[in-house]
Order: structure tokens, then sequence, then C-alpha cells
């Protein structure tokens, strides 16, 4: 029997989340040092997974079954390919480093660290999920522990409210997606909720049926028939699209990120928003193409008011974290638009974006956090000079911020180029108007670092100020070392990105 590497990266931190509450309150770095364990281990299986991923043969690879209730059709099937491994490692890098940044958590550390592992084996299963009901589990799994997380933990000001707020949105998105999940399940008439079988019903015709509209709606659509799939599609994708911060159903994200602990707003932006994105993808594109292509014009404009609308908001907000969370709807607009594309180029930025995005908002979170940590506000207008004090930090934003920008050289060009390439392909338009968030972009980046890193510190802060923990250093390094790597050396995830990009266009008759 081959290891189940699959299966222990979803369930190690669950587990040390469990061990970490049988350990006394007061032993304290008993706690994080196991939280710490648990973290390595799971980076360390995920890097695995990662580099002996067979690009060669494609497909899905190191796939796990057992049939749970095989009455209900429910089966425990994970495995991975193109488009998730690179998100099952960025979720290990985001455990990692999250750990690490958490360290000096000193209000309940090991309840914290617990929840924060019950939400990552919640992302690692809905990445590696291959039955739709075991996806919808890992889901909620995910969404339960972020209420807790914030409303415990989060600023004391805003965090009931943005824990009930991100609440709310998510379930309801989640019930949305259901409906279309269950019209799946029975249309298919097969007894079962896994996603391979309901792939190969769908390319049988189990879904070529037809619906009557109402006069009224025939009227509008200019048809008196609409087909399962087109009917079914919009359900599905804008139901997980909510967590992806999908326009008009964003607004969540912002307030839940400045609520939010900094470990779980590197979550929440890093990892939490892409496996909305990610499940629009799998159960959405890959299980209902016909949809997809008939409804990629609407998502095409709603991801182009996300990535516009994003930066512009991003632009005039004066809380350094709202920035960073405006400017998260901006870049998973750009995701949005690589699948609307439904090109090859479209779908490969799609999936480096995701990972890129995921990495750089972890960097800009631990930094604010940095910053809030000292100087007890996020106030851009009230910070200045922090690159005296806290060079590091300060080296780490310029990075992030140049990744933001899209500048040649680093991991934010090597993902948002093809998307602009696949766009330009299917509207020349819709590219050109999305690049105006470049230089929005870019205006955020420069006026922050300007103004809190070269700008004069005000005088309350001369004295009191440190610089950063090693510990903290050790986060900041890993961050920028991975985003520097993969744009200096994009094919160590672009290959395996092509590859799972290549058989979903198969799906499309292309490829």
């Amino acid at each position: 029997m081959n290891f189940p590497v699959v299966s222990f990266i979803v369930f190690t931190p669950i587990l040390a989340g469990m061990l970490i509450l049988l350990i006394p309150k007061d032993r304290k770095n008993e706690v994080r040092v196991t939280a710490l364990a648990a973290a390595v281990v799971a980076l360390v299986l995920s890097i695995w997974v990662y580099f002996s991923y067979d690009t060669s043969l494609g497909g899905y690879q190191f796939i796990e079954r057992y049939d749970w209730l095989p009455m209900l059709g429910i089966s425990y099937v994970v495995g991975v390919d193109g488009m998730n491994a690179p998100l099952v490692l960025l979720t290990g890098v985001v455990m990692f480093t999250g750990v690490l940044i958490s360290w000096g958590i000193e209000d309940r550390p090991r309840e914290f660290f617990a929840f924060l592992f019950i939400l990552a084996s919640g992302v690692f299963g809905v990445f590696v999920a291959q039955d739709l009901f075991m996806l919808f589990f890992f889901y909620e799994i995910a969404v339960f522990p972020m209420y807790l997380l914030i409303s415990i933990w989060g600023w004391v000001q805003t965090r009931e409210y943005a824990a009930m707020k991100l609440t709310l949105y998510l379930f309801i998105g989640s019930v949305v997606a259901l409906v279309g999940a269950l019209a799946m399940y029975f249309q298919a008439g097969l007894n079962s909720f896994n996603m391979f079988d309901l792939s190969l019903a769908q390319q049988a015709g189990a879904f070529d049926v037809s619906y009557s509209l109402p006069g009224w709606l025939a009227a509008i659509f200019n048809t008196e028939t609409i087909s399962f799939e087109t009917l079914v599609f919009p359900f599905v994708f804008l139901g997980f699209a909510v967590l992806g911060g999908i326009f008009p159903f964003h607004n969540w994200s912002p307030d839940g990120h400045v609520a939010a602990p900094t470990a779980v707003s590197m979550f929440h932006a890093g990892v939490l928003m892409k496996l909305g994105a990610f499940a629009a993808l799998r159960v959405g594109i890959m299980l209902l193409p016909e949809g997809a292509y008939t409804w990629r014009w609407v998502i095409l404009g709603l991801a182009l008011v996300n990535v516009v609308y994003g930066a512009f908001i991003a632009m005039v907000q004066t809380d350094f974290k709202y920035v960073i969370g405006f400017s998260s709807v901006s870049h998973m607009g750009l995701v949005m638009l690589g699948f609307a594309t439904l090109t090859r180029e479209g779908l490969i930025g799609a999936g480096l974006q995701m990972f890129s995005h995921g990495v750089m908002t972890a960097l800009f979170f631990a930094v604010v956090g940095m910053v809030y940590d000292r100087a007890h506000t996020r106030e851009i207008n009230e910070l200045g000079g922090f690159s005296k004090k806290m060079p590091w930090v300060a080296v780490a934003f310029i990075i992030g911020g140049l990744v933001s920008m899209g500048m040649p050289g680093l991991s934010g060009f090597v993902a948002e180029f093809p998307i602009f390439m696949g766009v330009w392909q299917v509207k020349p338009l819709v590219a050109i108007i999305a690049s105006i968030s470049i230089v929005i972009t870019a205006s955020y980046i420069i006026r922050i670092i300007g103004k809190v890193f070269f700008g004069k510190m005000p005088e309350h802060f001369e004295h009191h100020i440190d610089d950063v923990r090693v510990i903290d250093k050790v986060a900041l390094v890993v961050l920028c070392a991975i985003m520097v790597t993969i744009g200096i050396y994009p094919s160590i995830m672009s290959t395996l990105v092509a590859s799972g990009a290549e058989r979903i266009l198969l799906l499309f008759g292309g490829a």
C-alpha cells in the first residue's frame, strides 16, 4: 500500500490542534513548539507532493479512496493535479509562516493554534477533495473557525461585526452552491458525489436537458428554453466565488481582514479566498463546461469590476489593512478574469496568480501586523520612517509591493502577464481597461512605501519602536524567497499549472 501522503497533509493540522488542546494552558512554549512542529510536517509533506508530481503523466495523482457512505454515494476521495498542487503548497507555506508570526500570542495560544489548525485542515481538504460532499464538508470546516478566530482574537472595535458578516456571507454562498451541487447529483442519476463520475456523466450527455422558460423570461433572454448547465452554473460558480471576493459579494472581505489577527488575515487573504476561486473552478467550470462557456461574459464583466474598482478603493484608504484588503479584491479579480477567458494562457495565469497572490498577501499582512504591534495604529498618515527601526520589514514590503505591481523578475509578472494575454485573445478592450489597475496599484503601493517606511518618523515613535524578532525575519525571508524564485525560475511552477490548464481545456474541445 502506498503511503497516504495527501491524507496526512489534510489531517495533520486537525490532529495537532486536538493534541494542543490537551497541553496544560500554562505551558505556552510547549503549545508553540507543538504548533511549529505540526506546521513543519504539513509543509514538508506539501513540498514532497509538489515536487513528486509527474507533469509528463498529468491528470490526478496520489489518489486515495474510501467508500464512506456507499448507500448515499459519499466517498472519501482525494488527489492532486496541476491546479491544486500549488495551492496545497501555498497552504503549507502560509501555515508555517503564520505560526512563526503568531509566536508572541499570549491570549490563550492553545485555543488559537487549535482553531487555526482546524481551519488549515479544512482548506487542505477542499483543495484535494474529489467528492462533492467531502468538498462541502471541508468547506464548512474551513469557514467555521474563522468566526471564532476573528470574534475572540480580532480587533476589539469591529471583530464581532466583521466575524458575523463574514460568516453570513460565506454560509449563504455555500448554501447557494449546494443547491447547484445537489442538482448535478440528482441529474447525473449515478447515486454518487464522486466528481470523476460526475464529469464522465457530463461528457456522456447526462446534463443535456433543457427546460422551458416562462414567457417573460423568454422575452428577456430571447430564447424559449434553457439548458441544465446554463441554469445551474450561476448557482455553483457564484456560490463559491463569494468566498473568492467576486463583485458585488466582496465587501465582507476587507472588513474581515481588518478585524482578524495577523495570522488569520494571512490565512484569510492567502488561502481562504483561493479556496473560493478554486472551488468555483473545480465544481463550476470543470463539471459544467457548457454553462461556463455561456456565462463567461458575465464572469468577465464582474471580474473586470473587481480589478478596477478594488484598485481605486484601495488607493483612497487610510487604514493600512484596508488598503491590502481592497488590493486583494482587485488581485482576485485577475484570477476570475483568467478563468473567464477559457484560454490556455488565461488559465495558467489564474493558477499562478492564486499562488503568487497568496504568498504576497500573507507577506503584506505579516508586515502590517508587525507595524501595528509596535505602533498600535494602522493609520498611514500617523506612521513614518519605520525603515530606520525595521529595515527587514521595509525591504520585505518593497519586494511584496513590486510583486503586486507585476514587475518582471518576480512572481507577480509571471502570473499577471499570461492573464492579460488570455484576456486580450477574447476581449482586447477588457484587457486595456483592466490594465488601469496596474497604474493604480503602483500609486498606492508607492504611497505606502514613501509614507510608512521612508517618511519622517513621529517623535513619539523614536524611542520605543524595536526591530522584529529573528523568528519574524525567518517568515519574511521565506515568503520573499518564494516570490523571487518563481519570478526568476517560473518553470518551477508554470509547467505544473500548464498540465492542469490543458486538462481543463480538453473539456472545451481544446488542447
